[in-house]
Formats: C-alpha cells, structure tokens, sequence
C-alpha cells in the first residue's frame, strides 16, 4: 500500500455534501419530480443559518437541494460522533453515517415535521445501528466468534481520560445509551424517551442512577490508583 493513501473515514472531512445529492436526488426527483429544484429560479431564497431544522427539511421535500446541503453540513460530525462513541471501528461509523443521510434523502417526500428533525435524523441512525450490531453478531456467529458483551466509548469521543472512557463502559447499557445521547448529543429528555420508547420520567430517574453511578465508578477507579501509586520512597537504602 502506498503511503499517500488516506483513510477511508477521511471523506467526513472532504465530501461536497452535493456530491452525495447528485446521484440519489436526480433519481428522485425523476421518479417525483418537484415544482422547482432551483432556489434561485422558484424565488426563494437558499437555505441560511435562521432557518430551523424543520423548515429545511421541508424545503428540501419541495425540491431545495441546498436545504439539505445546511443539514448535512449541521450534522454530518455529529451523527458521525454518534456511531463512532458506539462503534469501535472508525469505517463502520463511516458508512452508518452516510447511509442514514441517504435515507433521509429517500424518506423526504413522504418526511412531515410531528416531531423535531434531529428526533428523526437519530432514530433513523438507531436502528441502522442495530441492523449493523445483529449482522455483526450473526457473522461472528457464523464464523465461531463470541459477540463482544459490550459497545465501549472510543477514545477521542470521551476526551482524552480513559478512566472516564470505562467509567461509562461499565454502565448498565440503557442507561449508558441515555448518557450519551443527553451529554453528548444534547438530547433532551423527551427526545432520549422517544427515541428509546421509553417514558420521559424514566429518562430522568435513569440518567440520574446514571450520573450517580458513573461517580462512584470515576471515585473508585482514582481511590485504587492512588492506592497502586509507589510512595516514592521504595526501593531507596
């Protein structure tokens, strides 16, 4: 292998999200062909800063392609963040992530804002997420490999603080799962509830079992290194 070729996961950093919408758009749009697929030429102004989530989404349901350029520009880190605190394999992350904006683009005639578009956005990548975990459990199965027990977070999504890093791995999984979504990816609380399918109040009493429980781990985790530290005077005659 050459020394000039990059890391697959690089395209995060140097993709035209047009590029991405090129291909699939013209396919839909041929299928559904929308009013106007021009801003400029339906009147409307291109997608800026102000607009919401939502009205982008509708906007580009209407044939504004650069809609979708500001939403792939708005989330394309995070969601990408969000498989790889959960994925230990930076190409897997990659690929999840692209395919969830495709569905997006897929699902966007028949997309209606009942709920917010980053709601939508991740339930979308949950349950790519899952379909990616139970291919993987099969082939490990299939190939005579134990499934690992659990999703740790990756380093450099958690800070540089490995402590911190298995601190949450040992968390119970769901309320790992809330942890990171209401710390990570500022979620709120009726977002995590909907996401999860769980009631909003569980959300609260688990998140809270969960901070509590990450303390006691992070207070134990320091207790036995200072514990294990050398006092700096073994040794010396």
């Amino acid at each position: 292998m050459t020394s000039d070729v990059r890391p697959r996961w690089n395209w995060m950093r140097d993709l035209n999200p047009i590029a991405v919408l090129h291909a699939e758009t013209a396919r839909l749009r041929t299928m559904h062909p929308p009013d106007s697929v021009n801003p400029e030429s339906s009147g409307r102004p291109p997608a800026s800063a102000a607009e919401t989530d939502e009205q982008l989404m509708a906007e580009f349901a209407r044939g504004r392609t650069d809609a979708f350029d500001t939403l792939f520009k708005r989330y394309r880190q995070p969601l990408f963040g969000f498989f790889r605190r959960r994925l230990e394999d930076a190409a897997a992350a990659e690929e999840l992530t692209q395919e969830t904006f495709l569905a997006v683009l897929k699902g966007s005639s028949r997309y209606q804002a009942t709920a917010l578009f980053r709601t939508y956005l991740y339930a979308i990548g949950f349950n790519l997420l899952r379909a990616h975990r139970r291919r993987g459990w099969i082939v490990g199965r299939w190939r005579g490999e134990a499934p690992p027990h659990s999703e740790p977070a990756m380093p450099g999504d958690l800070g540089s603080d490995a402590m911190l890093r298995h601190a949450v791995g040992q968390l119970d999984k769901l309320d790992r799962e809330m942890l990171l979504l209401r710390e990570f990816e500022q979620l709120s609380y009726l977002e995590i509830a909907t996401l999860l399918a769980v009631p909003v109040n569980t959300v609260r009493s688990r998140l809270f079992r969960a901070r509590m429980a990450l303390r006691d781990l992070l207070a134990a985790r320091a207790g036995s290194s200072t514990t294990n530290q050398p006092s700096g005077t073994e040794g010396r005659s």
